[in-house]
This record gives C-alpha cells, sequence and structure tokens, in this order.
C-alpha cells in the first residue's frame, strides 16, 4: 500500500508541477520582476518622471518673494508664474564657484532659446553689494538675454530666509571664507506651478538639486563629483515639454 501511496503523491506533485509552475513563473515575470525593472537605473523608463520634493510629505512650493531686478523692477514668484526656472544663490563679488554656476545658465540660457516659458532666479547674498545697476554691469558682462532672468536684490534677511528656509540651500556671512559669504552652488529646479523638482538618483531617491559648480566641458571636478547640468538641462525640458 505504502508504494502505491508513494506513486500517488509523486504522480500529483508532477501534474502540479507540469500546469501550476509555469503559470506562477509567469505571474512572477509579469509582476514583481518588472516592477523591478523599472526601477533599474539602467532602465531609462526609471527617470521619465520627476519627483515632487516634499516636507512632511508636503510638495515643497516656492514661498512668496518680492524683490527688485537688475532693471529695478520689482519682480515676485508670481512672475514666474507658467514658467519652468532654475534658482540660484550666488554675488557678484564671489571668486570661486559663482562664476562657474553662471557660465553654466548661460549654457543654459542659450540652449533653450526657442522656449519662452523659461526663466532664471538669481537671488544675491550679498544685497548690500550688489544693487540694481551693480547687478545689471552683471548681466551684461555674462551676456545675459534671456528677459526672464532676474538677477534679484533686497532684504538681507528677506534673501536669507527664502535660501535657507525656503530652498534648504545654504547661504551665510562668513569672514573667513573667500568673498565672505559661503552657499552651496546648487540649482533648484521649480516647475510651472511653483514646485520644486529634481529627477531621481540609481537608488530611486530625489536628487533634489543640481550641482552648478562643474561645467559641461568638465565633466568632473577634483572630488570627483559628476557635472549635471546636462541632465538638468533634460529635466528642463522635460516639463515645458510636459513630459513630467
Amino acid at each position: 500500500m505504502k508504494k502505491y501511496s508513494y506513486v500517488g503523491i509523486s504522480f500529483v506533485i508532477l501534474v502540479f508541477g507540469i500546469i501550476f509552475v509555469p503559470r506562477i513563473v509567469h505571474r512572477i515575470k509579469s509582476t514583481s520582476v518588472v516592477k523591478n525593472d523599472r526601477m533599474s537605473a539602467n532602465n531609462p523608463v526609471a527617470n521619465e518622471k520627476l519627483s515632487y520634493i516634499k516636507i512632511n510629505e508636503e510638495p515643497r512650493k516656492v514661498p512668496e518673494f518680492a524683490f527688485l531686478n537688475q532693471d529695478s523692477i520689482l519682480v515676485t514668484n508670481h512672475d514666474y508664474k507658467g514658467k519652468v526656472y532654475v534658482a540660484e544663490f550666488f554675488f557678484t563679488s564671489c571668486p570661486t564657484i559663482c562664476p562657474k554656476m553662471n557660465r553654466n545658465l548661460v549654457y543654459l540660457q542659450n540652449q533653450l532659446k526657442a522656449y519662452e516659458n523659461f526663466g532664471i532666479a538669481s537671488f544675491t547674498i550679498n544685497p548690500k553689494f550688489d544693487t540694481p545697476r551693480r547687478l545689471k554691469a552683471y548681466a551684461e558682462n555674462y551676456k545675459v538675454t534671456d528677459p526672464d532672468w532676474h538677477f534679484l536684490t533686497g532684504d538681507r534677511e528677506d534673501i536669507y530666509e527664502l535660501a535657507n528656509a525656503g530652498f534648504n540651500i545654504y547661504a551665510a556671512e562668513n569672514p573667513n571664507v573667500p568673498g565672505g559669504f559661503e552657499h552651496n552652488g546648487y540649482f533648484a529646479l521649480i516647475d510651472q506651478e511653483g514646485y520644486v523638482r529634481s529627477r531621481y538618483d540609481k537608488s530611486g531617491n530625489p536628487i533634489i538639486y543640481y550641482r552648478g559648480t562643474i561645467g559641461v566641458d568638465e565633466k568632473v571636478d577634483k572630488n570627483g563629483e559628476k557635472e549635471q547640468i546636462t541632465i538638468l538641462l533634460e529635466d528642463i525640458k522635460k516639463l515645458l515639454n510636459k513630459d513630467e
């Protein structure tokens, strides 16, 4: 009897394997494996959509601001409504990273001439020195042509609040560093509705900000940091073409 029982059990297992195992394999392939493929850093689908930067689970929106630009015209966050723009914090007398940052922004300006709804917001962190007149000369020196690239100055406390609390981009006075001010050198990407956006990294996390201190002709800096202006340009176009 035991012999026949073993044969019967073996037959059931064989039938189960023939009928159900291929179905299970197919189900796994069509669900969990495909899901993992989509999150793969080697799959371009993984980076098709741009993330919303969230604070306390809420998408971060650029706070209200109002500053004078290089033409002494009051510019607010509402002037960027419906536009995709890049924000930076800099100062005109910066002897270190600001020249690289603004050359990169000029590169973006020139690459995006065909888009009327692209802009740039450059906030000075040395407003006492950077008057509209000085900002105007700075803009002319960098051959700024985009009418929506505003170099902005105003109340010092308001600017630092916008940088450190509004964008979470560090900026501070420091007499012990070249130029007397220190900042991250990051670019923030803002969409048409005023939300801060970014792409995902290889691990599926938002990169949050783009490094503005490495030129497209450099690729990497002395610390091995990779140039991110190329991917920023790609992501700007995604938003401009509403392909986010």
